[in-house]
């Protein structure tokens, strides 16, 4: 890629970039929230047309107007918005497009034995029989590398792949594209998982403001350099925190909760107890019981059996609005269908919930002036970059997204806070500022459950961790008394080796 160039309106999203990646190489991708890193590999995949610049494909310039052009040169997506269509299986979404055809018609057991046969191959198991509608975040994301697996891409963009994977996932998937390397294929891997960019790649290129900062060899950089290049400051990779006093009161409970969904129980006889001055922290693979466990904890499905206490009283027919009356904040694990409305403004995304409120609300209408000083001021706090309050949020990228949703949630001082996925898709910068802002909500006496699949961000935040597997907790223990090993076992549903040593 030479020159290109890329605006929205006064918004200068690439600047005079120039790129290069060889077959056998995994180039990382580096950048904050806005920097321009998915904007350029929109421009490469034939989502977004430059204002300036050529790409050049195997020494041929080469012009890339569709997603279709591009599969047609070799270049594969995986965007970390999905791509699929709810309404089809697992199978049809995986080879729409490419669907093998019996005589005229589509090969309908073909597609779900091949795509059976890829999944087991490369270790990303899920069901090709379900509907994508049904599947959590976490088996939509292999959908969505599965894909570009089947095309046999030459180049293969990867946007934040493991943003919703175990380490022990995240692990497979880099032998994966390890393999694909040695095949002479070309990858280039969006991630702000610094950790990730040091185990995977050949070489990086750093973006701030859309324009390129350096590019390197991966032997030549560090993860604290890389850190600032990204940002233009130092990031403190450590977070100090209170020392709080033993025996603070539960702020909320669960007990005995069940929850049954066709007949299949996704929550079986769950004890939860969430202390304030206390970050509880749940780990576990996607899809055991995480999603459908923060869900009834904020009041959007009813538990079947069991019971919700807030401040030891209990919480009869639960609903969303009647949580933030008694203010439990939810940041839900993907915020494009629980957390944002994309075609509202900035300003009218980071009042949902809350519009209702004397604060915004008038007997009529809302009180534009109030939300708009809110607005502004929140965007301001929690540096959510865009052009204007008024601006539609679809306008953002997805990590200045994520932090409206966590702007929200925070401004509105709660005193229990479900935090699912908190730091999903955002940058490096963001995510030191949105930990900070958890502790100091830990330290100011508020309970918070994080309910993570990065094991990182659960061990370096949790006073306390429980593992969820198929919709049990499994353990439950004090943070220091686990690592990394431990927790991937347990959340793979292997015992736990470390507890049955200390009982002998």
């Amino acid at each position: 890629m030479r020159g290109i160039c890329k605006s929205f309106g006064l918004v200068n999203a690439n600047v005079d970039v120039d790129l290069d990646i060889a077959k056998g190489e995994i180039l990382s991708l580096l950048g904050e929230n806005g920097a321009g890193k998915t904007t350029l590999m929109n421009v490469l995949y034939g989502l977004l047309e430059p204002d300036a610049g050529t790409i050049w494909i195997n020494g041929r310039q080469e012009r890339i107007l569709s997603p279709l052009t591009a599969t047609a040169l070799g270049i594969s997506m995986v965007h970390q918005h999905f791509m699929l269509v709810n309404t089809l299986t697992v199978a049809e979404n995986v080879v729409l497009g490419y669907e093998p055809r019996k005589g005229a018609f589509f090969d309908r057991a073909r597609a779900f034995e091949e795509v059976g046969r890829l999944s087991e191959e490369y270790g990303l198991r899920v069901d090709p029989h379900a509907e994508v509608s049904t599947l959590p975040v976490g088996m939509k994301q292999r959908v969505e590398i599965l894909k570009a697996l089947y095309r046999k891409s030459d180049i293969l963009i990867l946007d934040e792949p493991t943003a919703v994977l175990t380490p022990g996932e995240a692990d497979d998937l880099f032998e994966v594209l390890r393999q694909f390397k040695q095949s002479g294929k070309a990858i280039i891997l969006i991630t702000h998982k610094l950790k990730e960019t040091m185990q995977a790649a050949d070489r990086i290129t750093i973006l701030r403001q859309g324009r390129v900062v350096r590019t390197m060899p991966r032997v030549e950089a560090d993860v604290d350099q890389l850190a600032e290049m990204m940002v233009g400051r130092r990031i403190v990779f450590s977070i100090g925190r209170k020392e709080m006093p033993k025996g603070l009161p539960v702020l909320m409970s669960i007990r005995h909760a069940t929850l049954k969904r066709e007949g299949v129980a996704k929550l079986k006889d769950i004890n939860i107890d969430v202390h304030g001055g206390e970050i509880l922290g749940i780990a576990g693979v996607d899809g055991n019981g995480q999603t459908e466990l923060a869900e009834v904890l904020t009041g959007l499905q009813r538990l079947n059996e069991g019971a919700i206490y807030i401040n030891g009283a209990p919480v009869k027919a639960p609903t969303p609005a009647k949580m933030l009356e008694l203010k439990v904040g939810h940041i839900p694990e993907d915020r494009t269908t629980r957390g944002v409305i994309r075609n509202f403004s900035v300003s009218q995304n980071l009042i949902l919930g809350y519009q209702r409120s004397a604060r915004f609300s008038g007997r009529l209408q809302l009180k534009k002036r109030a939300v708009d000083a809110f607005a502004k001021n929140t965007a301001e706090k929690f540096d959510i970059r865009c052009g204007s309050i008024d601006d539609p949020l679809s306008s953002l990228s997805g990590g200045n997204q994520q932090k409206v949703v966590i702007g929200r949630v925070m401004s509105e001082d709660p005193r229990i806070v479900i935090a699912a996925q908190p730091t999903r898709g955002v940058d490096i910068g963001a995510v030191e500022y949105i930990h900070e802002r958890i502790v100091e909500l830990r330290d100011a006496g508020k309970a918070i459950l994080l309910i993570s699949a990065d094991l990182d961000e659960v061990i370096k935040l949790a006073d306390r961790i429980s593992v969820i597997y198929d919709g049990r907790i499994v353990s439950d223990d004090e943070a220091k008394n686990y690592d990394e090993r431990r927790l991937g076992a347990l959340m793979t549903g292997q015992a736990d080796e470390s507890r049955r040593e200390a009982d002998r």
